[in-house]
């Protein structure tokens, strides 16, 4: 793979060491293209060909399909994972007694609404990995990230989600934090819901997110809003149904209303250069080049919060303000974040060994 014919897809990283995928990743050109592309098709047919575009969602649909190992009837779109995660606790009849069980510490908005079900009884269990002993019978729910977004802890999801479905407990994951970086594979993990919001490893726009939902789940988990696209003869607008709608069979069915377009276009154009490199590609040189930034943290005295392999470093150098050194390394154009105490640098694919080692050049001097 010519990685820099890659990286010279990502016009940003010309002025900037940008080792931060898991707060934003970048629009590949091509993604930019494909919006263009887009405005410039609804001026030169005036919109009058809008049904199309939910037929080039469909075509998305069976490209997500193919990189998590699913169907295209498994997977709607969405605006963010609140609303996936949302929808879920919602179609769950809540009763006192009830338990959610969750990683400490998982991302706040996994934890937010699951502690307000409080009010209802329902208990929020957060437990370090492993969290098996956290689970019996009064457990209605687990969520997990598929990496932790402070530490890079990767869960085992094959493993949990067998440990799951022998006991009927739901099982829900947020795979915003690693989609695009490495695999996941649907068929192993088995869980009942994926939801992914697109903006950071999957290199698309903030409000392209799609989430999967597991066959068994859609014959039960209603839709959370109910539009013009809820009936299943949406697409014929000259004579559209009055009356109760009568709910699609897919995953489809929890979109309700109009797509935002035009971020799908740029999250295909992402999908697509994804694929085009190939997801086990991608895996090892993110954590190529993760090993690396460990390997040279480890020489200036670094402490992890997880011993990895992980696209997520998480570092700490005692009396050393995290924050502070986040802040110094950007005015160095190196762009890296602070969460809980560590310095985290993510690399992706689009990074390379220069961007590490410019990094660590500059945080030893700092140090």
């Amino acid at each position: 793979m010519d990685w820099s014919a890659v990286r010279a897809e990502f016009p940003a990283l010309a002025q900037w060491t940008y080792l931060n995928a898991a707060t934003f990743g970048h629009l590949p050109a091509s993604a930019t293209r494909a919006v263009n592309e887009h405005f410039a098709h609804r001026d030169e047919l005036a919109c009058s060909d809008f049904l199309e575009w939910f037929g080039d969602a469909d075509r998305l649909r069976g490209k997500l399909a193919k990189l998590f190992g699913a169907t295209a009837d498994d997977f709607c779109f969405i605006p963010h994972t609140s609303y996936a995660l949302s929808m879920l606790i919602n179609g769950i009849d809540w009763q006192p007694g009830d338990q959610i069980v969750t990683l400490s510490p998982e991302f706040p908005n996994n934890v937010y609404y699951p502690a307000m079900l409080a009010a209802k009884g329902v208990e929020l269990v957060e437990q370090p990995w492993p969290i098996y002993d956290a689970i019996d019978a009064r457990t209605r729910l687990v969520l997990v990230s598929a990496m932790n977004y402070s530490t890079g802890f990767r869960p085992p999801l094959a493993e949990l989600g067998s440990f799951l479905r022998e006991r009927g407990i739901c099982f829900y994951v947020d795979g915003t934090q690693g989609a695009g970086a490495f695999e996941i594979d649907l068929q192993t993990i088995d869980c009942d819901l994926l939801a992914v919001h697109g903006y950071k490893w999957m290199n698309a726009p903030a409000g392209a997110g799609f989430a999967y939902v597991a066959p068994r789940v859609r014959e039960w988990l209603s839709p959370m809003v109910i539009g013009w696209r809820s009936d299943r003869g949406w697409r014929e607008v000259n004579q559209l149904n009055h009356g109760v709608p009568s709910l699609p069979l897919g995953a489809e069915k929890y979109e309700g209303a109009m797509l935002a377009s035009t971020l799908l276009y740029a999250l295909e154009a992402s999908v697509d250069l994804i694929q085009q490199i190939g997801i086990g590609q991608i895996e090892r040189r993110t954590l190529e080049l993760s090993g690396m930034l460990r390997a040279q943290l480890a020489g200036l005295g670094a402490q992890f919060a997880d011993p990895g392999p992980s696209p997520i470093v998480a570092a700490r150098w005692a009396h050393r303000d995290a924050g502070t050194l986040a802040l110094a390394l950007k005015r160095e154009r190196i762009v890296v974040s602070a969460r809980h105490g560590h310095l985290r640098i993510s690399t992706h694919f689009f990074n390379d060994e220069q961007d590490v080692e410019h990094c660590t050049r500059e945080l030893a001097k700092l140090l």
